[in-house]
């Protein structure tokens, strides 16, 4: 809890076993030409989450090969056991896998809320054929997916393909990694505004806009739709609250996004 009022919760926090940590946090660092702050272990995510006010923590991987899917989902399976209640955990699939059908069982035997997918890591396009039985099954389970949305790099996740698929699985909660849009911002807007069944976190945005920019593109989307989040190990977590409650936003605005939104989708 911050301030004495807001209970908190990081919607979008990467972990890695602390054998493979250091390699892995390296990897994303060299792909985004970025230097991340955090180590990427539990331990360290608990520790500075903790002390920075959070209480909760929705944690994740992403397998870059089907191989790898059953191993991470069970890590991060583990992982939640024992957090002692602090974790909620999303499992990672993989459009070539083989068995689609029973990588989703395994993720819904472990107990997992959600689907995390990067299509620009995993490099699939968001309305690749391949992944359509991935949104058939979460939108008939009701399981959420939390999607890496944007790259003016390439074209695998930005607005354009994620609008077909949004407007076919109208069932389907997404929740589109930083706010919808990863440097492709205004796109988002544009584009993607209007869908009842898409939310958006905040991660690993108030480092390339204004805050001006940020309570902008934040209040076309609408407060009851954004989930805080800072893409741990990232960015420092004091400072992503920081710059969130320094946006103007009402109290009651600063709840929904610290903590309600993200329990409604992944928790409740």
């Amino acid at each position: 809890m911050i301030k004495g009022k807001y209970r908190v919760m990081d919607a979008h926090c990467h972990v890695y076993p602390t054998a493979i940590a250091a390699r892995a946090v390296a990897g994303t660092d060299r792909f985004y030409d970025l230097h991340s702050v955090y180590d990427g272990t539990v331990d360290d995510l608990l520790g500075k989450g903790t002390a920075a006010g959070v209480d909760h923590f929705v944690v994740q991987s992403v397998a870059t090969s089907p191989k790898q899917v059953r191993s991470i989902n069970e890590f991060i399976a583990t992982a939640v056991a024992e957090a002692g209640g602090r974790f909620t955990g999303l499992g990672t699939m993989h459009p070539d896998s083989p068995d689609l059908v029973a990588d989703f069982r395994h993720i819904q035997e472990l107990g997992l809320k959600g689907v995390k997918l990067h299509p620009d890591i995993q490099q699939f396009k968001i309305d690749d054929y391949r992944c359509l039985k991935i949104y058939e099954l979460c939108e008939a389970a009701g399981i959420p997916i939390l999607l890496h949305t944007g790259d003016s790099r390439y074209d695998y996740s930005n607005p354009n393909r994620l609008l077909p698929v949004m407007e076919i699985y109208t069932g389907l909660t997404v929740v589109g990694a930083h706010l919808a849009g990863w440097s492709v911002w205004e796109e988002a807007c544009d584009k993607l505004g209007h869908l009842p069944n898409l939310y958006m976190d905040c991660s690993s945005c108030f480092a390339f806009m204004s805050r001006q920019r940020a309570a902008d593109i934040i209040r076309h989307f609408g407060t009851e739709r954004v989930l805080f989040g800072t893409d741990y190990p990232m960015w420092p977590v004091e400072e992503e609250l920081a710059v969130l409650l320094s946006l103007g936003f009402t109290e009651e605005e600063n709840r929904r996004m610290l903590w309600d939104n993200a329990y409604e989708i992944f928790v409740k």
